[in-house]
Protein backbone atom coordinates (compact mmCIF):
# COMPACT_ATOMS: atom_id res chain seq x y z
CA UNK A 1 0.00 0.00 0.00
CA UNK A 2 2.97 2.41 0.97
CA UNK A 3 4.81 1.91 -2.61
CA UNK A 4 0.74 2.47 -4.46
CA UNK A 5 0.74 6.24 -2.24
CA UNK A 6 4.63 6.88 -3.01
CA UNK A 7 3.39 6.11 -6.65
CA UNK A 8 0.84 8.63 -6.98
CA UNK A 9 2.75 11.46 -4.40
CA UNK A 10 5.63 11.10 -7.32
CA UNK A 11 2.95 11.12 -10.66
CA UNK A 12 1.07 14.17 -8.94
CA UNK A 13 4.24 16.13 -8.07
CA UNK A 14 5.64 15.34 -11.71
CA UNK A 15 2.40 16.94 -13.03
CA UNK A 16 2.71 19.73 -10.36
CA UNK A 17 6.43 20.70 -11.70
CA UNK A 18 5.11 20.58 -15.13
CA UNK A 19 2.10 23.31 -14.60
CA UNK A 20 4.13 25.43 -12.36
CA UNK A 21 7.34 25.26 -15.39
CA UNK A 22 4.50 26.02 -17.83
CA UNK A 23 3.12 29.15 -15.67
CA UNK A 24 6.37 30.46 -14.80
CA UNK A 25 7.51 30.20 -18.81
CA UNK A 26 4.40 31.90 -19.48
CA UNK A 27 4.54 34.69 -17.17
CA UNK A 28 8.02 35.48 -18.25
CA UNK A 29 7.63 35.38 -21.58
CA UNK A 30 3.83 37.63 -21.72
CA UNK A 31 5.72 39.72 -19.21
CA UNK A 32 8.76 40.16 -21.64
CA UNK A 33 6.21 40.81 -24.77
CA UNK A 34 4.27 43.29 -22.86
CA UNK A 35 7.73 45.31 -22.05
CA UNK A 36 8.84 45.38 -25.14
CA UNK A 37 6.03 46.70 -26.70
CA UNK A 38 4.91 49.55 -24.21
CA UNK A 39 8.42 50.70 -24.04
CA UNK A 40 9.49 49.96 -28.12
CA UNK A 41 6.19 50.25 -30.01
CA UNK A 42 4.52 52.23 -27.42
CA UNK A 43 1.73 49.81 -27.37
CA UNK A 44 0.04 47.05 -25.22
CA UNK A 45 -1.62 44.13 -25.09
CA UNK A 46 -5.22 44.71 -22.72
CA UNK A 47 -4.94 41.04 -20.80
CA UNK A 48 -1.16 41.27 -20.12
CA UNK A 49 -1.83 42.01 -16.73
CA UNK A 50 -4.81 39.85 -15.62
CA UNK A 51 -3.01 36.32 -16.99
CA UNK A 52 0.38 37.21 -15.45
CA UNK A 53 -1.24 37.97 -12.27
CA UNK A 54 -3.66 34.04 -12.69
CA UNK A 55 -0.35 32.46 -13.78
CA UNK A 56 1.67 33.80 -11.01
CA UNK A 57 -1.03 32.39 -8.12
CA UNK A 58 -1.01 28.97 -9.92
CA UNK A 59 2.89 28.61 -9.39
CA UNK A 60 3.38 30.49 -5.63
CA UNK A 61 0.48 27.39 -4.71
CA UNK A 62 1.98 24.70 -6.65
CA UNK A 63 5.75 26.02 -5.47
CA UNK A 64 4.43 26.00 -2.02
CA UNK A 65 3.12 22.21 -2.12
CA UNK A 66 6.13 21.48 -4.03
CA UNK A 67 8.42 22.62 -1.05
CA UNK A 68 6.36 20.56 1.91
CA UNK A 69 7.01 17.49 -0.35
CA UNK A 70 10.54 18.22 -0.31
CA UNK A 71 10.19 19.52 3.23
CA UNK A 72 12.24 23.18 1.99
CA UNK A 73 9.65 24.80 4.03
CA UNK A 74 10.80 27.95 6.31
CA UNK A 75 12.07 26.46 9.60
CA UNK A 76 13.92 27.62 12.49
CA UNK A 77 16.70 24.75 13.91
CA UNK A 78 18.14 26.23 16.89
CA UNK A 79 15.77 24.58 19.23
CA UNK A 80 15.97 21.08 17.06
CA UNK A 81 19.82 21.16 16.63
CA UNK A 82 20.09 21.57 20.72
CA UNK A 83 18.86 18.13 21.12
CA UNK A 84 20.44 14.52 20.54
CA UNK A 85 20.61 13.85 16.10
CA UNK A 86 18.20 11.71 15.48
CA UNK A 87 17.06 11.93 19.21
CA UNK A 88 13.21 11.31 20.46
CA UNK A 89 13.42 14.80 20.77
CA UNK A 90 13.98 15.64 17.07
CA UNK A 91 11.31 12.99 16.04
CA UNK A 92 9.19 14.88 17.96
CA UNK A 93 9.84 18.63 16.64
CA UNK A 94 9.71 16.67 13.56
CA UNK A 95 6.18 15.01 13.74
CA UNK A 96 4.98 18.40 15.47
CA UNK A 97 6.50 20.59 12.54
CA UNK A 98 4.51 17.71 9.61
CA UNK A 99 1.27 18.18 11.83
CA UNK A 100 1.75 21.86 11.84
CA UNK A 101 2.00 22.04 8.28
CA UNK A 102 -1.06 19.10 7.81
CA UNK A 103 -3.16 22.03 9.80
CA UNK A 104 -2.19 24.68 7.07
CA UNK A 105 -2.80 22.79 4.64
CA UNK A 106 -6.12 21.74 5.32
CA UNK A 107 -6.85 25.69 6.40
CA UNK A 108 -5.92 26.63 2.87
CA UNK A 109 -7.83 23.53 1.50
CA UNK A 110 -11.19 23.99 3.36
CA UNK A 111 -11.38 27.94 3.45
CA UNK A 112 -9.58 27.99 -0.09
CA UNK A 113 -12.39 25.69 -0.94
CA UNK A 114 -15.49 27.42 0.26
CA UNK A 115 -14.14 30.72 -1.16
CA UNK A 116 -13.83 29.23 -4.82
CA UNK A 117 -17.15 27.84 -3.75
CA UNK A 118 -18.57 31.36 -3.35
CA UNK A 119 -16.68 33.14 -6.23
CA UNK A 120 -18.30 30.20 -8.48
CA UNK A 121 -22.18 31.51 -7.45
CA UNK A 122 -21.41 35.09 -8.16
CA UNK A 123 -21.61 36.16 -11.73
CA UNK A 124 -18.50 37.89 -12.13
CA UNK A 125 -15.68 37.62 -14.43
CA UNK A 126 -12.21 39.04 -15.19
CA UNK A 127 -12.38 41.94 -17.61
CA UNK A 128 -10.16 41.44 -20.20
CA UNK A 129 -10.16 37.14 -20.62
CA UNK A 130 -13.96 36.82 -19.83
CA UNK A 131 -12.71 34.09 -17.46
CA UNK A 132 -14.73 33.79 -14.25
CA UNK A 133 -13.65 35.06 -10.92
CA UNK A 134 -12.86 31.86 -8.87
CA UNK A 135 -10.13 31.00 -11.37
CA UNK A 136 -8.06 32.95 -10.07
CA UNK A 137 -8.49 31.29 -6.09
CA UNK A 138 -8.37 27.65 -7.52
CA UNK A 139 -4.85 27.38 -6.68
CA UNK A 140 -5.11 27.34 -2.93
CA UNK A 141 -7.98 24.22 -2.32
CA UNK A 142 -5.96 22.40 -4.56
CA UNK A 143 -2.67 23.46 -3.30
CA UNK A 144 -3.65 22.87 0.06
CA UNK A 145 -5.11 19.58 -0.77
CA UNK A 146 -1.77 18.12 -1.94
CA UNK A 147 -0.40 19.85 1.17
CA UNK A 148 -2.58 17.81 3.47
CA UNK A 149 -2.10 14.40 1.72
CA UNK A 150 2.27 14.81 1.91
CA UNK A 151 1.76 15.75 5.04
CA UNK A 152 0.10 12.86 6.14
CA UNK A 153 2.26 10.60 4.06
CA UNK A 154 5.10 11.96 6.20
CA UNK A 155 2.82 11.91 9.72
CA UNK A 156 2.65 7.79 8.74
CA UNK A 157 5.96 7.04 7.55
CA UNK A 158 4.95 6.59 4.29
CA UNK A 159 8.04 8.57 3.01
CA UNK A 160 10.76 10.19 4.68
CA UNK A 161 12.43 13.81 5.19
CA UNK A 162 15.34 12.84 2.68
CA UNK A 163 12.95 11.44 -0.09
CA UNK A 164 13.52 14.50 -2.16
CA UNK A 165 11.74 15.29 -5.62
CA UNK A 166 12.36 18.88 -6.42
CA UNK A 167 15.08 19.93 -3.79
CA UNK A 168 18.78 19.35 -3.63
CA UNK A 169 20.08 17.39 -0.32
CA UNK A 170 20.45 19.80 2.28
CA UNK A 171 23.89 20.40 4.05
CA UNK A 172 23.92 19.76 7.83
CA UNK A 173 26.68 22.87 8.72
CA UNK A 174 26.13 21.71 12.59
CA UNK A 175 29.60 21.40 13.91
CA UNK A 176 31.37 22.22 10.83
CA UNK A 177 33.21 25.24 12.13
CA UNK A 178 34.21 23.24 15.06
CA UNK A 179 35.58 20.62 12.80
CA UNK A 180 37.41 22.69 10.53
CA UNK A 181 38.93 24.00 13.97
CA UNK A 182 40.00 20.96 15.08
CA UNK A 183 41.30 19.64 11.82
CA UNK A 184 43.44 23.04 11.16
CA UNK A 185 45.12 22.87 15.05
CA UNK A 186 45.76 18.90 13.93
CA UNK A 187 47.49 20.15 10.98
CA UNK A 188 49.50 23.14 12.46
CA UNK A 189 50.77 20.30 15.04
CA UNK A 190 52.10 17.98 12.85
Amino acid sequence: MAKILRDIDYAVHKILRYIANISLVAMVLILTYTVVLRYVFNTGLAWAEEVPRLLVAVFVFLACAMGVRDHVHISVSFVYNLFRKNGKMQKALIFLGDFVVLVCGAFMFYYGGLRVLKMMSLSGVQPMTGLPNWVQYIAVPFAGLIIVYDSLLFLFGVIKPGDLMHAEPEVDYTGQVERERKKKAGDAST
